[in-house]
């Protein structure tokens, strides 16, 4: 296993997680989620939905922004799995996601994260392709962000769309316990199983192997971006989303 995955996937590592709630706090304010079990129905149904999306253009910025001679994953080089990332490639990516997230709020908070994740990737793992996703105007998408970063730190796309998905987990289930009080070994027993479950499906149907970043995922949730969109219009709240 590449070690710096290791990093990249910790808690840790200041990416700007440890403020995002994945909606977590939203779904817990209107009672749909309540117990381990809801918390368990509400993050394998992110995980299908929004979780899909995110891992795929993560994914698929990881794919084309692998520098060719840099070697990655088991002996393989980066020529094997991406071409390069170009100002126009990343516009494209850019302009894609922006239109997978119909909530401004949450587009902003996006843009936040990923700023935030490229100003500590760019120390860990400095790279021309995280220069070019740093310059992206408001700054990149979190998953546009996560898959620069992978690929400078020498992942393979379908290791980056894990940490994707571990990224959302996290988010949903340390909420759960900070919100409610819950269990912390029973939800991250619960967070084990259904990131199994989502990365046997996800990571398996490759969606991110397209040329048009088009043709990438579109599955979300109405009821996640409205109740993120009500979110940002609260005065009082622990996590900016």
């Amino acid at each position: 296993m590449n070690p710096s995955l290791l990093l990249l996937a910790d808690a840790r590592f200041p990416t700007g997680g440890h403020a995002h709630s994945a909606g977590t706090e939203q779904a817990v304010a209107i009672g749909d989620v309540h117990d381990v079990e809801s918390l368990d129905r509400y993050l394998r149904a992110r995980l299908a939905t929004t979780g899909r999306t995110d891992a795929a253009f993560t994914a698929f910025t990881c794919r084309m922004g692998s520098d060719p001679n840099r070697q990655v994953g088991d002996g393989h080089r980066a020529s094997d799995v991406g071409w390069g990332l170009t100002p126009s490639d990343l516009a494209a990516i850019d302009l894609e996601y922006s239109a997978r997230v119909p909530s401004p709020y949450l587009r902003v908070v996006s843009r936040r994260l990923g700023r935030q994740l490229v100003r500590a990737a760019e120390r860990a793992w400095p790279s021309a392709v995280l220069a070019e996703v740093a310059a992206t105007p408001g700054g990149p998408h979190q998953p546009i962000a996560l898959g620069a970063a992978a690929a400078s730190a020498g992942a393979v796309p379908s290791e980056a769309a894990v940490v994707a998905l571990h990224h959302l987990a996290g988010a949903v289930t340390t909420a759960g316990v900070r919100l409610l009080g819950l269990d912390p070994i029973e939800v991250a027993a619960l967070q084990a199983d259904a990131t199994a479950d989502a990365t046997s499906i996800i990571v398996r149907d490759e969606s991110w192997l397209v040329d048009d970043p088009a043709d990438l995922p579109a599955t979300g949730g109405l009821l996640t971006e409205i109740l993120g969109e009500h979110h940002g219009s609260l005065d009082a709240r622990l996590f900016v989303a």
